[in-house]
């Protein structure tokens, strides 16, 4: 299949409009839809804009005013200008980018870390903690040793950091008491 100009400017335009790789193959006939992608790479066409929106819209997702935020960062949007380049030009463009703050975390004062018992592999049994602490290749690695319940390979504190709720995987760890 020959790229004819003709062709190639009903592309660019249906490109701009925001059509699928999809859409544009069935409206341009005989041309396969990674043909159509293909061709949009080799052109250097900007990112596919949103029915109705600019190609700037297209590539900064919109954030829900209604959906709370569970991480411990802050965003929000600022709007940059930046530099890029389109064939021979060099093109301007203002574009909203989400900027990061993090959210210092603190600790509950009332947790209690059990102290180690800092025993080495040889000496677990079925009843001790067996959480690592350390790095395996220093000379200080051990485990914690505490009493662990039946049928649990560690004691309670390590059990509440190593079973967690689906929901509470998503967070960073934080200690409970």
């Amino acid at each position: 299949m020959n790229w004819t100009d003709e062709r190639v400017e009903k592309l660019k335009k249906l490109w701009s409009e925001g059509l699928s790789a999809s859409q544009i193959a069935a409206q341009l006939g005989g041309v396969s839809r990674n043909a159509v992608i293909g061709k949009v790479h080799r052109l250097n066409l900007p990112g596919r804009a949103k029915a109705g929106g600019t190609t700037a819209a297209a590539r900064t997702p919109k954030r829900s005013a209604t959906a709370p935020r569970a991480s411990n960062y802050q965003a929000r949007v600022a709007t940059r200008t930046v530099t890029r380049q389109q064939g021979a030009t060099m093109l301007k463009e203002e574009v909203e980018i989400d900027t990061v703050n993090e959210i210092q975390y603190r600790p509950a004062a009332n947790v209690v870390v059990p102290i180690s018992r800092r025993l080495g592999l040889t000496e677990l049994t079925e009843r001790t903690c067996k959480w690592p602490v350390g790095d395996p290749l220093k000379d200080d690695f051990h485990f914690c040793g505490n009493e662990s319940p039946d049928s649990s390979p560690y004691c309670t504190y390590h059990q509440r950091l190593a079973y967690q709720p689906v929901h509470e995987r998503r967070r960073p760890a934080q200690p409970r008491g």
